[in-house]
């Protein structure tokens, strides 16, 4: 099982040195990935203040890659329909080819129609927005000249350069309702689930091989990830106690239990303000808990 983090370019805590910090020492504690999420607007009403701090995660991770060689960079999730896939397929090719390989584009629909709508996306098609957009930029990696005819695009023998490195960029696909695993069978390398539970998360596998079994695609061909906030504590906690928030030994069951069902990446979410004790968070992880998974 491979184990990612979450780069602080969210909040208080968030800061190129910060980022850099992070980005760094996680590479030298053997983790995998390093990961950012976004929002370009915050607007009233949303569950975050509106001066939430929300670096942008293409420029984060171009950050941390200059200051890293092996960890591999990913967001946790890009919501597609806030952005023209046009450019998108760009600046993530480019991205890919900055950091030599390492991009994974964790992506999904979203759900704030404020900010979605903005942004020029229709809120309530913005499943079927998504699925073209992620065919278009599928297109404009793989081939020289890039046509399309869609409901919301149409073009023709159009050039979008560079390429990735790799011939294209792993795609996972987060969601868990129905038509978020439809899609992950049609056009996603992976599920990248969010804050799931152990019988969660084998409710929706079972889901998601029906969908493959429908699609008549080979379920193997999925890779099984997930996020979840990670919070070390010094006691068991009660019986509502989330996955991968108590004890080492609570947190080694829990991580074993997702490997047991096919996990085969797990990002971690410190949600602690002060830098240091995340750091000192992860420290503990990779040296107490990693070794018993």
């Amino acid at each position: 099982m491979r184990v990612g983090i979450h780069l602080p370019h969210i909040g208080r805590k968030a800061g190129p040195e910060a980022i850099r910090r992070a980005a760094i020492q996680a590479e030298e504690l053997g983790f995998a990935d390093a990961w950012t999420s976004e929002h370009i607007i915050i607007p009233k009403g949303a569950p975050y203040p509106p001066s939430a701090l929300f670096y942008d995660p293409f420029l984060t991770l171009t950050w941390a890659a200059a200051f890293t060689k092996r960890i591999r960079l990913g967001t946790s999730v890009l919501v597609l329909p806030m952005r023209h896939p046009l450019p998108l397929a760009k600046e993530l090719a480019t991205l890919q080819n900055l950091s030599e390989g390492r991009l994974i584009l964790g992506a999904g629909v979203g759900w704030m129609r404020e900010e979605i709508e903005l942004l020029g996306a229709p809120f309530d098609q913005r499943g079927a927005w998504s699925d073209e957009a992620i065919r278009i930029m599928r297109a404009c990696w793989r081939d020289a000249r890039t046509s399309f005819d869609g409901r919301f695009f149409s073009f023709k023998d159009m050039g979008c350069y560079p390429k990735p490195v790799r011939g294209d960029i792993p795609i996972w696909m987060g969601g868990h309702a129905k038509p978020a695993l439809r899609r992950i069978v049609a056009l996603a390398d992976g599920w990248h689930a969010a804050f799931p539970t152990a019988d969660g998360l084998a409710a929706g596998l079972h889901e998601l091989r029906e969908e493959c079994a429908r699609q008549r695609r080979p379920f193997e061909e999925l890779t099984i990830t997930l996020r979840a906030g990670l919070a070390l504590r010094p006691s068991p906690s009660g019986s509502d106690r989330k996955a991968l928030q108590g004890t080492a030994d609570e947190i080694v069951g829990d991580l074993r239990r997702f490997k047991a069902l096919g996990v085969s990446h797990v990002l971690l979410e410190g949600s602690y303000r002060d830098l240091s004790r995340m750091i000192a968070t992860f420290e503990a992880f990779a040296r107490d808990i990693r070794p018993h998974i």
